[in-house]
């Protein structure tokens, strides 16, 4: 029996339904907490500004381990190589590093000609700058060399200060080339990818060229060329230029970087791999390169052939040099058309990129018009100012985006401090007596007036007009009053006047002077001109009374709410005009009765509201609060009285 007894609750306990445990735990976490405006935040927190770190300290401590340090960080390889596993890395390295030479030996002859310049070129460029890339990068997938948006944008700028023909005479072939190589080995950017099946053979094997009148590659001589100084007088006809391609470039090598950085778990350098491109064509523009970067459907082979490490890309580097230094020849017969073949073949990615269009614009539109801007401008204009236009338009598109975020009046989701607009959440309702605002942005010079307006339109009251009836309607009554005390004292003076007018005492006694006499009566005569001054008096006394003043007793209807929360969860910063702004928000709501607070502002934000003189007397961190539930759990319990009386909402 004891025993049946003992199970008892354990068998009650066991039946509890899900809800009731849910409860139970509900219950076990519940917790209260006093409200929190800033001033109790920053004490409770013991918050102060954070310490400024002085950089320059460090930059200019000298210790071997800072040495050490600064040589292991810009020279990546030395942290990396000594650590190579070679059994497990070394054989997929050298199998990736063949496959992505063989692609890249045809690219790189037929990327040259996009650039305008004889394709040995493209060769010395996915050599330099591949193995200078092998020592400074960080990403160990990327395939650094030619790239045919690159090698467009470099053979514009080549075949402008370089042209076929000058002043109606045609130039000497060897003359344009070098001349073409001077201007290309001055740009500093990136380059691609290409790609060869076995069309050298076959064009030899036929004489194509001297039987036909096949244009093949032509002489490709052996070994490297010597490093020339680049020439320094083109430098400020290509600024603009090489500015553009040396964005482009670094955008797309970092955007692949990370891409493979984020499959196989490691982090790339955003800094240094601009350093390290940066490297590739500055040292290569000195042993005659033109502009490179990386290509996607390299990297995606030296990925998918077993690519571990940058070893990869310096042993295709090194199949490259042996191509230039010993089996050049063997390519001289290659027609042209191929590699053209193989440009065309590499690009049928980007023409692809016209099936885009359909799913911009069922996921985003305003991207879509981006890219419909980019198109237009790269087709009707060239590459290199299609680009910028393109760029510049994406910042003013982000600016308008910033001057039109989504506004939303907020209510609590039932039995939390949750609270979410009620336009997307049916559940969630208004506060009585409390509007609650959010905007998607941050606000600023820009879409400051948008963020004011949008908040009265939102909250339903047109606060412009009551503000300006308000004021004609305490100006009207201004005017008469001084025209009833001018009125008044105008008859003061004719009753003193008169000559059977009564004679007036004036009597200061107070009530406790005549009880402290002992003067139990004491009749006086009062004329007509005291009674209009007490009455003057009391008029201008019910004149400073607050009730004098307020929408009720002007006739003026009364907003349906009693405060106004701001949640400027969203700002990340503030300027001036947004001081401005939200200063006049406060005046403009108050003039019409309405209270106004702000909460779920980050620190960095109240640190620019103290350095822009925000709060004053009339507006104090009691104002602001640390989560929108404690503005609204505030305003509840010091209310305006309101035609909808508010109730409480829950208290967590």
């Amino acid at each position: 029996m004891g025993l049946a007894d003992a199970s008892g609750p354990r068998d009650t306990q066991a039946l509890l339904s899900a809800t009731q445990a849910v409860e139970l735990r509900r219950r076990d976490y519940h917790m209260e907490r006093p409200l929190l405006n800033q001033e109790h935040l920053e004490e409770l927190g013991r918050w102060g500004s954070a310490p400024r770190t002085r950089q320059w300290r460090t930059w200019l401590q000298c210790s071997h381990a800072r040495a050490r340090a600064l040589l292991l960080q810009h020279l990546p390889v030395l942290v990396w190589l000594p650590r190579y596993p070679v059994r497990d890395w070394l054989l997929g390295d050298l199998l990736s590093g063949m496959s992505v030479a063989i692609m890249q030996l045809p690219q790189g002859l037929a990327y040259a000609l996009l650039a305008g310049l004889p394709p040995v070129f493209g060769l010395y460029s996915s050599f330099y700058p591949v193995f200078i890339y092998f020592l400074f990068g960080t990403s160990r997938h990327i395939s650094v060399g030619t790239f045919a948006v690159m090698s467009v944008m470099v053979g514009s700028v080549t075949e402008s200060l370089a042209p076929q023909t000058l002043n109606d005479s045609t130039i000497n072939e060897t003359t344009r080339d070098a001349e073409r190589v001077r201007v290309a080995s001055t740009l500093s950017v990136l380059v691609g990818l290409f790609q060869l099946i076995g069309a050298t053979g076959i064009s030899y094997g036929m004489g194509l060229k001297h039987i036909f009148g096949v244009d093949v590659v032509g002489n490709i001589s052996a070994g490297l060329v010597p490093p020339v100084a680049p020439n320094t007088q083109l430098f400020s006809k290509l600024v603009g230029s090489a500015f553009t391609i040396a964005v482009v470039g670094f955008a797309i090598a970092i955007s692949l970087g990370k891409i493979f950085a984020l499959r196989h778990g490691y982090r790339v350098d955003s800094n240094q791999e601009l350093v390290a491109l940066g490297l590739s064509n500055l040292i290569g523009g000195i042993f005659q390169c033109f502009p490179v970067s990386c290509s996607m459907s390299r990297s995606l082979v030296q990925e998918s052939t077993g690519g571990n490490s940058q070893v990869a890309g310096a042993i295709s580097s090194l199949f490259i040099l042996l191509i230039i230094v010993k089996l050049g020849e063997l390519f001289r017969d290659l027609p042209k058309a191929v590699l053209a073949a193989i440009i065309i073949v590499n690009l049928k990615g980007m023409l692809r990129q016209l099936s885009d269009v359909c799913s911009f614009w069922k996921a985003n539109r305003a991207d879509l018009l981006i890219w419909l801007v980019t198109f237009a401008a790269t087709i009707l204009l060239n590459l290199d100012l299609g680009l910028m236009v393109s760029v510049v338009f994406s910042l003013l598109l982000v600016v308008v985006r910033t001057q039109m975020p989504h506004y939303s009046i907020l209510g609590q989701v039932p039995d939390t401090d949750i609270y979410r607009d009620v336009a997307e959440y049916s559940e969630a309702k208004e506060v009585p007596g409390v509007k609650v605002f959010r905007s998607s942005a941050t606000v600023y010079f820009a879409n400051a007036d948008f963020y004011s307006d949008a908040l009265k339109q939102r909250c339903g009251v047109d606060v412009d007009f009551l503000i300006s009836q308000k004021k004609k309607l305490l100006k009207k009554r201004e005017q008469l009053k001084l025209k009833q005390l001018q009125k008044e004292k105008k008859l003061q003076k004719q009753a003193a006047s008169s000559k059977g007018a009564s004679v007036s005492i004036n009597v200061n006694t107070s009530l406790e002077d005549m009880r402290s006499n002992n003067v139990e009566d004491c009749k006086v005569m009062v004329s007509p001109g005291d009674k209009m001054e007490d009455a003057t008096a009391n008029g201008q006394e019910d004149s400073k009374a607050p009730d004098g003043s307020t929408l009720k007793a002007l006739g003026l209807p009364q907003p349906d709410f009693h405060s106004l929360i701001l949640d400027l969860g969203a700002l990340s910063f503030v300027d001036t005009v947004c001081l401005k702004s939200l200063k006049n928000i406060f005046h403009d709501f108050r003039d019409i009765e309405v209270e106004v607070y702000m909460a779920a502002c980050h620190s960095p934000v109240v640190s620019q509201l103290e350095a822009g003189h925000f709060f004053d007397a009339s507006i104090t961190k009691k104002h602001l609060f640390a989560s929108v539930h404690d503005a609204v759990t505030f305003a509840l319990q010091h209310p305006r009285p309101v035609p909808d009386s508010p109730v409480s909402v829950t208290r967590l």
